[in-house]
């Protein structure tokens, strides 16, 4: 029971992954510009910047 709990959770976060829109594009410009800014990670300030700052 516990291999079918793990792999049905390893499908859907395979799932919402690819859901995620490509770094970068305008989607996730907008989607960046409407998340917390205290919730960036590091590397998401730099390709912000990156991408929909200084394109």
């Amino acid at each position: 029971m516990k291999k079918f709990i793990a792999l049905v959770s390893v499908f859907a976060a395979v799932l919402l992954v690819g859901c995620a829109p490509e770094v970068g594009s305008d989607k996730w410009c907008e989607n960046m510009k409407n998340k917390e800014k205290g919730d960036w990670t590091a590397n998401e300030v730099r390709d912000f910047a990156k991408h929909c700052v200084f394109k």
